[in-house]
């Protein structure tokens, strides 16, 4: 009846008109009515309601004073919606106390592997080396210390602020145990730092597998169409913009630095950049063929059809980074306008740099900047990040040792499936993770794969 009560206020009414039959009122209020006897108007069983009444037509009960009408009530309704609501409190209150648990336990496991004392040793050592005097000598070797000093550094306030905080929500815990009820704005605001800690957790066991040379540097991916025509230049214009939108949502910085446009729909190639802590890292093993079955949007009759588009990945490292020399004689230069935007310099000068590796057919292209001193000292450094990595890949020392190791965007080759028709599905062929969430994955939701794929690496290093 409380519900009842509030009514009118909750709905915003200052006046209820109620239509009644008055005989039964007076045969509720005689007396002699049996109901009466054995249920009395003055029983805690009735509520009292008291509204502004008008009537169609007059009667005795007409006013320009509110009137008071009682009705039946059972005895424990007022309390059975409020211990209803306490029960459900506490219900939630214990998963939420589990979910601490897991947590401080999630939180020791990593603080154990992660060697907290022996991180606390390095940091002494590197801050004595940080003080020496000397230390500048060297500024290559400086640069190197006070870098490694501002992981450590990070890596022990990471860890720290882990446990601060599961012990903050942990304290919450004990305080509603020992109270007589639950404090759910408390509650709610502790299962909000446990579920960002859990994120964090997640972000932080990732950066754990990543321990590659070039992990913690920004990404350079490249989209080339493959094998499908129109529906693999549609194809790879729907990656490049999977990518991008996965790099907004990790914050990284994106920049599409180049994109040759198809001929009905589409991209030929693009290529895009992602500056960013451990981005290359996590994109590292989206590197392969993807494949994509739909219904044809191209195809008057609506067919199924498979088409395919290569993603190569390489780091983003500063030009003057890369430790490779490459002798003159082993480049291919060529140079082309590179048109679209940038005014009428693009369409008369040829600044576009296309650089080819000749021993092992490795090519990179640079049109973005507007000189073509620029774009060459940039398709040089993107050069050598793509053969350090072919080099890394298969541990070889020299470069005349590297073999050429381009992506080709066929059948056979394919690292992931995306399936539209008939049927929605997304498989990756390698670990064998898949969802039927298409839209998602589309959206920029790559999470699951990049985890899967990083355990599946690092069990097969072990």
């Amino acid at each position: 009846m409380e519900c009842l009560q509030s009514l009118p206020t909750s709905l915003g009414i200052s006046r209820i008109t109620l239509y009644f039959n008055t005989r039964r009122i007076q045969r509720l209020a005689n007396p002699n009515n049996p109901f009466r006897k054995t249920t009395p108007i003055h029983s805690p069983l009735f509520s009292n309601f008291v509204f502004p009444i008008t009537s169609s037509k007059p009667s005795r009960f007409s006013s320009s004073s509110p009137i008071t009408v009682k009705f039946a009530v059972p005895e424990n309704q007022s309390s059975v919606g409020v211990s209803e609501t306490d029960e459900w409190a506490m219900q939630d209150f214990y998963t939420f106390r589990k979910d601490v648990e897991m947590t401080m336990e999630r939180v020791t496991e990593i603080k154990r592997s992660s060697g907290l004392e022996k991180l606390q040793e390095d940091l002494t050592a590197l801050e004595n080396k940080a003080a020496d005097s000397t230390l500048w000598d060297n500024q290559a070797k400086a640069q190197e210390t006070l870098l490694a000093l501002t992981e450590v550094k990070d890596k022990i306030k990471m860890l720290t602020d882990f446990k601060s905080q599961v012990e903050d929500a942990d304290m919450i815990v004990k305080l509603t145990e020992e109270m007589d009820s639950v404090d759910t704005e408390l509650v709610e605001e502790a299962k909000n730092t446990i579920r960002n800690l859990n994120k964090a957790l997640d972000s932080f066991e990732l950066t754990q597998l990543l321990s590659g040379p070039y992990d913690k540097e920004g990404a350079v991916i490249s989209i080339t169409a493959g094998a499908g025509g129109t529906d693999a230049q549609d194809w790879a214009d729907m990656l490049l913009r999977m990518y991008i939108r996965w790099g907004e949502k990790q914050r990284y910085k994106t920049r599409v630095t180049e994109k040759s446009m198809g001929e009905e729909a589409g991209i030929k190639s693009a290529t895009l950049e992602l500056e960013g802590s451990y981005a290359y890292g996590y994109l590292s093993g989206e590197k392969g063929t993807h494949r994509i079955v739909r219904q044809s949007p191209f195809n008057s009759k609506g067919l199924r059809q498979t088409s395919f588009s290569g993603v190569e990945i390489m780091p983003l490292l500063p030009e003057d980074s890369a430790s490779v020399e490459i002798p003159e004689e082993d480049l291919e230069i060529s140079f082309s306008r590179a048109g679209g935007k940038g005014g009428q310099n693009v369409n008369k000068i040829e600044s576009a740099v296309r650089m080819v590796h000749i021993p092992t057919g490795v090519a990179v292209r640079c049109t973005e900047e507007r000189s073509q001193l620029q774009n060459k000292a940039k398709a040089l450094s993107r050069l050598k990040a793509k053969l350090l990595i072919i080099a890394l890949e298969q541990r070889a020392s020299e470069i005349k040792e590297i073999r050429g190791d381009a992506v080709k965007a066929e059948w056979g080759q394919q690292i992931r499936n995306y399936v539209f028709h008939p049927y929605k599905l997304v498989k990756d062929v390698r670990t064998g993770l898949e969802t039927s969430d298409i839209a998602s994955v589309m959206d920029g939701e790559l999470e699951p794969f990049i985890k899967a794929y990083l355990k599946f690496k690092y069990s097969n290093n072990q």
